[in-house]
């Protein structure tokens, strides 16, 4: 079911967030990489330029960049003020600002808007999203997907984090997730504990890792995820 457009609130990522969210090395780039859930970030496009391969996919590729650009300029207010009304709970470089901060993310989404429709028409956009992916067992060599699963616990069930792990452990041979802490809190995911100890049983492997990338107070680490040998 593709969302409603008044339901997004695009929020978009650039190349450099990803690399420090996700520990991204030369080697990992060298491979097929799924950005799930990706969003109207501008990696794809940024390591397109850069002669990667990375498919993204997420529901909201389903609509145009004129009504996406729409839905953009109305929600950038709200997000930086909500931002600035809690911005004790993250960590700001020294001179940073709410607003310059929302500067570099609508410059991310800009770079995302202008590569939608060649992307779109190369496959690397693709509208989908979790728990079931349209793609091959093990298509990827690593899939990626940042502030969805453990982000959202408190609107996404147990049973569907669990179903989502195990879909991206499907179709990539790694699984990165980043953060692992619920939105605007710092707690580690009411569901991290359960899902860690349930997919371990069911042999995959997993453990955590810290990151460079450190704004949200409490959310340094990401979850790799490898499916059973």
């Amino acid at each position: 079911m593709v969302f409603q457009l008044e339901e997004i609130v695009p929020w978009g990522r650039s190349s450099a967030d990803y690399h420090a969210m996700f520990n991204l090395t030369d080697a990992d780039l060298a491979g097929v990489i799924l950005d799930c859930a990706g969003g109207p970030a501008s990696f794809n496009a940024e390591m397109t330029e850069q002669g990667h391969h990375i498919i993204s996919c997420d529901p909201i590729y389903y609509y145009s960049p004129a009504q996406l650009e729409q839905r953009i300029e109305a929600v950038y207010p709200i997000i930086v003020q909500g931002m600035e009304q809690a911005r004790d709970q993250f960590n700001w470089q020294p001179g940073e600002t709410p607003t310059s901060l929302g500067d570099r993310r609508l410059l991310a989404m800009q770079t995302f808007l202008e590569d939608l429709i060649p992307g779109k028409a190369a496959r690397r956009y693709q509208v989908a999203e979790l728990p079931t992916l349209p793609f091959a067992d093990q298509q990827f060599s690593l899939a990626i997907s940042s502030h969805l699963l453990f982000t959202y616990s408190e609107q996404l069930s147990l049973a569907f984090h669990q179903a989502a792990l195990v879909e991206l452990a499907r179709v990539a041979a790694e699984v990165r997730i980043f953060p692992i802490v619920e939105n605007f809190t710092g707690e580690r995911s009411r569901h991290f504990d359960t899902v860690y100890d349930s997919l371990t049983t069911q042999g995959y492997h997993l453990h955590l890792c810290p990151v460079s990338y450190h704004f949200q107070k409490g959310g340094n680490e990401m979850l790799i995820i490898q499916p059973p040998t």
